[in-house]
């Protein structure tokens, strides 16, 4: 089950319980961005996903993980990763990120989106769309790569590409260097972690039975950040914008899929030229 590298791979029976999983975190996350709108707060987002999860007979990943209070990370605006559900309020034109975990007979599955509330700024949707875009492209190298590595390279590509077409509105997008994606399976967070970012490390090598999670997050300004006094939110230094997009993706012997994704990937690897393997 374990390599020498002490990365946990996964039997085609084990990846279709995490399938499980990855789908009740997928119905979860769309209640929840269903739910987004001004006047909404961060707490009832949380509620939302607590009772999808409890109610198909799943165990949040979170709560209680390390002591965290709550089912959800609500992340909000300058907040990158890991906010506390609570009493605020959403306000037009917010940045929300919203990341979410499950279990499902003891393997888990986690995935995470951000929206803005209302219209919005167009550089905000901006950012949050480069993210996603940055999401499937790390995926879909991921599909062809042989290191690990291969994923980052990806992801910076994407945002190099929207600041040469001035997408950012000539502000230049931060990756967070400091929160990676990781190894996912009997544990939310293991070995192997996943860069967002070029390294000289290819990383490890992909082989059918790796399961992880891609990650990126880009901020609109420097990446500098720092965690405030309840030891979860992290914050840009700046008070620049985030966005954070999350999928856990499983290699098997055919391909890849996304497990927290209800087509499997299907429609944005399509696009981007990668079949979804079936799944077992």
């Amino acid at each position: 089950m374990f390599g020498r590298d002490r990365i946990e791979y996964k039997t085609p029976e084990q990846v279709a319980v995490m399938r499980r999983a990855g789908l009740v975190v997928a119905d979860a996350l769309g209640a929840v961005r269903a739910r987004i709108t001004a006047g909404v707060t961060t707490a009832d987002l949380d509620a939302v996903a607590e009772e999808v999860i409890l109610g198909a007979g799943a165990t949040p990943s979170f709560l209680g993980y390390h002591g965290y209070p709550a089912t959800l990370c609500v992340s909000v605006n300058e907040e990158i990763v890991h906010g506390i559900p609570g009493g605020r309020v959403l306000q037009p034109g917010d940045v929300v990120s919203v990341d979410c975990g499950a279990i499902v007979d003891g393997w888990h599955g986690d995935s995470a989106f951000s929206a803005v509330v209302g219209d919005g700024h167009a550089l905000d949707q901006e950012l949050v769309t480069t993210t996603e875009d940055a999401l499937w492209a790390g995926i879909a190298a991921l599909a062809r790569a042989d290191r690990l590595g291969a994923v980052g390279e990806a992801v910076e590509e994407v945002v190099e590409a929207a600041a040469a077409a001035g997408r950012n509105g000539g502000v230049a997008y931060g990756i967070v260097e400091d929160y990676v994606g990781h190894g996912i399976g009997t544990a939310m967070h293991q070995p192997p972690d996943v860069p967002n970012y070029r390294t000289r490390d290819r990383g490890a090598k992909v082989r059918p039975g790796l399961c992880v999670a891609v990650e990126p997050m880009l901020v609109r300004g420097a990446e500098a950040n720092r965690t405030l006094a309840d030891d979860w939110t992290v914050v840009t230094e700046d008070g620049s914008r985030a966005a954070h997009w999350e999928h856990t993706v499983a290699v098997l012997e055919d391909g890849i899929v996304v497990l927290t994704a209800p087509d499997g990937g299907a429609e944005r690897l399509g696009a981007l030229g990668v079949q979804v393997a079936a799944l077992p």
